[in-house]
Parts: C-alpha cells; structure tokens; sequence
C-alpha cells in the first residue's frame, strides 16, 4: 500500500523526485538545467507552489506565466506540446510510484490545466510579441 499526499513533506518528497526524472530526461532536461542555477531554491518554490495548489495555504508567491513566457522566449519560442506531454508524463509516473488516494488524482488533473493554460498563455504572448 503507497502513501496518501497529506502535508508538506509528501509534496515536498514528491517535487523533489519528480524533478530529478525531469533534470534527467534527455529532450526536456535542458530546459530546466540551462535556466535554473538554484535548485534548492527552485524546489523549494515548486513545494511552495504544489502546497498552495493542494491545500490551499497561502505560501507561493510567483507568477508561472511570466516565468514560462521568459523560458520560452530565451529558447527562442521552440517548446511545444510535446514538451508538455513529456512533463506530464513523469508527473503522473511520480504520483504513481510513491502515492496512492485522491490527491494523486487531484495533482494529476490540475497539473494537465495548468500545463495546457500555460502552453496557452506562452502561444498568446508570442503572438503578441510578433505583432510589436
């Protein structure tokens, strides 16, 4: 029997495992090695993030669209879908391996919004910064 998510280290545990399959995978792990020099630091955000997400504590202070509009325009607009999907994919498998119950499914589905409204908000930013 896995564990249920139900505090901060379990997201914690998680964001960190998760992140050493992304800091690995051979098409998106440059993405993240290239533009984060403070890992630690970074984790932590993304434990922030994943926190607040789940129970609703307000600890994340950020603003994710601006950071992957940034990410994206520094690769000069080269990230697609696919880069997404593959993200999803080792998000779902992390949920998979370590956790069982109903916030796996809750991380799993709100991570597939906030993927795809990110993908969305990168594609409009581009076009507005052809139109300039």
């Amino acid at each position: 029997m896995k564990k249920q998510i139900e505090n901060r280290a379990d997201v914690s545990f998680l964001v960190h495992q998760f992140y050493d399959k992304i800091r690995a995978d051979e098409e998106i792990g440059f993405y993240f090695n290239e533009m984060i020099s403070d890992w630690d630091a970074h984790l932590e955000k993304l434990t922030d993030f994943w926190e607040t997400n789940l129970f609703g504590v307000r600890k994340y202070k950020g603003n994710p669209h601006t950071v992957h509009n940034e990410v994206d325009a520094h690769f000069d607009e080269k990230i697609t879908p696919n880069e997404f999907g593959i993200w999803l994919n080792h998000w779902a498998q992390t949920l998979d391996e370590h956790f069982e119950g109903e916030n796996v499914e809750t991380l799993k589905r709100r991570a597939r919004k906030m993927s795809t409204f990110l993908y969305m908000t990168m594609f409009q930013h581009r076009q507005k910064e052809s139109e300039v």
